[in-house]
C-alpha cells in the first residue's frame, strides 16, 4: 500500500543515495476510519504521492515513465520549499 511498504521503501532507497521513480498509477491503497479521524483512500493515495515528490521521488503514471525510459521524457523531481510555496499560494485563493 502506498502509505506503508511503498512510503518506506522509497524513503529507504532515498536515504541510501537512490534517485526514486514512482509511478503513483500501479499502486494504491485503502480508505480508513479510526478514533484519529477518517482518509479515504483516494486521500491517503494523493497526500502520499505528493509528499514524495516534494522530496523522495519523481512521481509519474506507467505512460510518462514508459516514455522517459524511451528517452522522451525526463524525471522531474521537486524539492520541499518549492512545494510548500505553490501549497501556500494555493491555499491563499482557495480562502
Amino acid at each position: 500500500m502506498t502509505h506503508n511498504c511503498v512510503d518506506s521503501t522509497i524513503k529507504q532507497a532515498f536515504h541510501s543515495g537512490l534517485n526514486v521513480e514512482y509511478l503513483q498509477d500501479a499502486s494504491g491503497t485503502l480508505s480508513y476510519a479510526n478514533k484519529a479521524g477518517y482518509a479515504t483512500a483516494e486521500e491517503i493515495h494523493r497526500t502520499f504521492s505528493t509528499v514524495m515528490q516534494a522530496r523522495f521521488a519523481a512521481v509519474m503514471d506507467t505512460e510518462e515513465w514508459l516514455k522517459l525510459i524511451s528517452g522522451n521524457g525526463t524525471a522531474e523531481r521537486d524539492d520541499i520549499y518549492r512545494s510548500s510555496q505553490r501549497g501556500k499560494s494555493l491555499m491563499n485563493k482557495v480562502a
